[in-house]
């Protein structure tokens, strides 16, 4: 008569039981717990000065200067968004950032794709120098170089249609040149480490079938970077959108900068109205928003990009 082996009869010989192995794996882990409170304690700590943003937006100012900023408020309203439109001149600030971010997103990923397809498919000896450098330039810090480039864009003429001062300085190609530069490397480096997960196999066909180096890059290689490229139009577009450093040191005339460095002019206009400062800053927020909301599917689908390659 054969005895079927109890759970402790397995146990007593080192391997686990069946009820033993449900239950480890239906049991709670502290490394998932602990993660999903990190999570959970970031979630909170991202948006409570957002909710604190909107929150004092949306109370008059003659309330918060006598009750203070963390009382209970006796009255809400949305004038401070209608007179932070109005009375800041918003919407050719936003005009100004369109005139940034639109070029700068778009030679940046143009030329991006263009270098990273020829160090990740073409074989030529300094291919990883050329890599390692134009990711290293991301390593510099932009202050660093302050002074040099300042004085450079003083030295560098431009016509007359391109800036109204003649010079690279005080004109939005000044913008779009230092966004572009310091934007490409990190570009490069993500799109040659997807193109070098394309299959080999494709690109010789295509030669055979006499595809020509610009039909591989334009016909073949770009449609498939779809989603890279639309996740890194994303970040892009945020980065250079929400630049302050360089609209401050690069731009003379206030009503020449982008929207987000025009905000410390708010400041200085309305120094005892912070609620409409608030009101300024949550409504100079919204395109970023809108990009991420169309692109959001494409986004998600960058992130995962090589998530599943062994």
């Amino acid at each position: 008569m054969t005895v079927a082996a109890s759970p402790t009869t397995v146990a007593g010989t080192g391997r686990s039981g069946p009820g033993e192995r449900s239950a480890r794996r239906s049991g709670v882990r502290p490394g998932r717990v602990a993660a999903q409170v990190f999570m959970i304690v970031a979630t909170v700590l991202w948006i409570i000065p957002i909710v604190f943003a909107l929150y004092v937006s949306l109370r008059p100012v003659s309330d918060t200067s006598k009750h203070g900023y963390f009382s209970l408020p006796h009255g809400l309203t949305f004038s401070n968004f209608s007179d932070a439109w109005t009375q800041s001149q918003m919407q050719q600030f936003f005009l100004n950032s369109v005139w940034v971010t639109v070029p700068a997103v778009i030679v940046t990923l143009g030329l991006a794709s263009a270098v990273a397809f020829v160090l990740s498919r073409l074989n030529f000896r300094f291919s990883v120098a050329l890599l390692i450098m134009f990711t290293a330039g991301n390593l510099l810090p932009q202050q660093v170089i302050i002074t040099p480039l300042y004085r450079l864009y003083l030295l560098i003429p431009l016509p007359t249609w391109l800036s109204g001062s003649g010079l690279l300085y005080n004109s939005y190609l000044g913008l779009v040149v230092i966004n572009v530069c310091f934007q490409l490397g990190f570009c490069v480096f993500v799109l040659s480490n997807y193109m070098r997960t394309l299959p080999q196999e494709m690109y010789e066909a295509a030669l055979v079938d006499g595809a020509s180096l610009w039909t591989r890059y334009w016909r073949l290689t770009l449609p498939l970077c779809r989603p890279a490229i639309a996740a890194l139009a994303t970040l892009l577009t945020t980065w250079i959108y929400n630049d302050f450093f360089w609209a401050i040191v690069l731009i003379q005339q206030g009503d020449k900068r982008p929207i987000t460095s025009a905000l410390a002019n708010l400041e200085g206009q309305f120094v005892s109205n912070q609620n409409m400062i608030a009101a300024a800053a949550l409504i100079a927020a919204i395109p970023t928003l809108v990009v991420y909301l169309v692109l959001q599917r494409q986004f998600i689908a960058g992130l995962a990009l090589g998530s599943t390659k062994g």
